[in-house]
């Protein structure tokens, strides 16, 4: 089933960047009339890239979102988009098997058991090899190619082998396991090989890349040392792969731009004026996936209501919990806790005029999103485990008035950057309990002092900065592999 993008011709060995990422960063969305468009998609890893794309005359891999369609390359916003076509059966065994039954709850500490099934592991690979082919097909002579996440791990070694010309970086967006966990995986050694076909492996937290190092010493064998790690080439000799930590940001400035804008700020009033107009919002903004610790938040919420340390008619807990792999059952079975949880609190404690909590199942623009943290006198961030979480750094960034308290679980990589935010541990109930009664107490002198100190960390490590880290440790690996090749013609 084709779907017509707009006109444009394939390119072929033109871009000097090349981002391979699972999905393409557009969805295709149909008007009244039935006409078929492409829209910017919302999401952490397109808010992180946008702008770099936007730079570059790049083009970016990734699977259009829908299953059994072909879609030709084509322009999208400055940048060329190459769709990788995926069948149903090889979604639910590559996506929804592999990389979400298998590598997500690992990853994440096993909160959730992951099922190794040989067949998903099949399908896998096979995706990863289509990927792999894409790019060796639209990168220039002596590229970048920049590798994202999980479901791509096998993609490094694959283009390494097809295309010895390119520089390879991969980025790993969520945690990387302790050893003993990252031990169980059957194909434990085929995707470190995987990972270090890159010249630069990148992670959220110095512990992550420290973990990857470990397995990589006790898988492999090979040498480690600092940052770096020594990887045989087929010819005998060696190079060295860059594995450290590169915290992921956004784009701080446009979120300071939205929470200036006096429509946002209008529809912030409206949005606590709609609540009851109480004397504290607690807010909540996650994709709806056990890793977020809802259900722990939920739980201190509904203890703090039964204590009677706070009142449903002075708090409210605003829950946005956006759709996430409904096909997997992990994930309906979470579904339906929480929101019997929900409504079980709901139903002790709400009176005529205030709802305890007010839970949103659903996707929110960024306008909104921006206007809701500006609404919020509390933002809860209870991960579990978390590569970082940006929905904190986000609401730091619209704090244009300095005012708000951040609680933050210290199993998030933002914690890591973010020192002055109230710091959680999200198993411990009672403590994360006090932690709440803290923030909305919190006097506004030493709300601004925190909240200062978050912003300046922000707004100086944008993802701007990121990228630009990222690219610069790419390019340094560049003129090294240069050097040597040049001590090699001359030896």
């Amino acid at each position: 089933m084709p779907l017509p993008p707009p006109p444009s011709g394939a390119r072929v060995n033109q871009a000097d960047l090349v981002v391979v990422a699972n999905r393409l960063p557009v969805d295709r969305v149909v008007d009244a009339s039935g006409e078929e468009t492409w829209r910017r998609s919302p999401g952490g890893l397109v808010t992180a890239l946008e702008p770099v794309m936007r730079r570059a005359d790049g083009a970016w891999i990734g699977w259009p979102g829908q299953p059994d369609i072909e879609v030709e390359p084509f322009e999208f916003e400055g940048t060329h988009l190459v769709p990788v076509s995926l069948s149903s059966e090889e979604i639910e065994k590559y996506y929804e098997g592999m990389s979400n039954d298998t590598f997500w709850p690992l990853y994440h500490d096993v909160i959730a058991e992951p099922r190794y099934r040989r067949v998903w592991w099949d399908t896998y690979e096979r995706v990863n090899r289509r990927f792999a082919d894409a790019a060796a097909a639209v990168a220039a002579e002596g590229a970048t190619v920049w590798v994202q996440d999980y479901q791509l791990q096998l993609v490094p070694r694959m283009l390494r082998e097809a295309r010895p010309d390119l520089t390879i970086g991969y980025f790993h967006h969520i945690p990387f396991p302790a050893y003993g966990l990252y031990s169980q995986l059957p194909w434990r050694r085929q995707v470190l090989e995987g990972l270090l076909g890159a010249d630069v492996i990148g992670f959220q937290r110095v512990a992550d890349a420290g973990n990857f190092a470990r397995a990589v010493r006790r898988v492999l064998r090979f040498d480690t040392k600092a940052t770096g790690i020594s990887v045989p080439n087929p010819d005998g000799s060696t190079r060295t792969a860059l594995a450290k930590a590169f915290p992921i940001s956004i784009d701080a400035a446009s979120y300071v731009e939205l929470a200036q804008r006096p429509e946002i700020r209008a529809r912030a009033a409206e949005i606590r004026a709609e609540l009851g107009n109480p004397r504290k919002i607690l807010l909540g903004v996650d994709r709806l996936d056990y890793t977020k610790g809802i259900r722990h938040r939920l739980k201190a919420f509904g203890e703090l209501l039964a204590d009677g340390r706070v009142s449903v008619d002075d708090v409210t807990l605003v829950q946005v919990a956006s759709p996430s792999r409904e096909r997997v059952e992990a994930y309906v079975q979470l579904r339906d806790e929480i929101e019997l949880t929900v409504g079980r609190i709901n139903g002790d404690y709400d009176t005529m005029g205030h709802t305890a909590i007010r839970y949103l199942h659903q996707a929110y623009p960024r306008e909104e999103m921006v206007a809701l943290f500006l609404a919020a006198d509390v933002m809860l961030v209870t991960a579990l485990r978390d590569g970082m979480n940006l929905v904190a750094k986000e609401y730091v960034a619209a704090r244009v008035d300095n005012r708000g308290v951040l609680v933050l679980s210290e199993f998030a990589g933002a914690a890591d950057e973010l020192p002055s935010a109230v710091r959680i541990n999200p198993h411990d109930i009672d403590g994360m309990k006090d932690a709440i009664m803290r923030a909305i107490d919190m006097p506004p002198a030493e709300q601004g002092r925190r909240m200062r100190a978050l912003r300046k960390r922000v707004m100086e490590y944008d993802v701007a900065r990121w990228s630009r880290s990222f690219l610069a440790a790419l390019e340094q690996a560049r003129s090294a592999r240069e050097s040597r090749d040049a001590e090699a013609v001359t030896a």
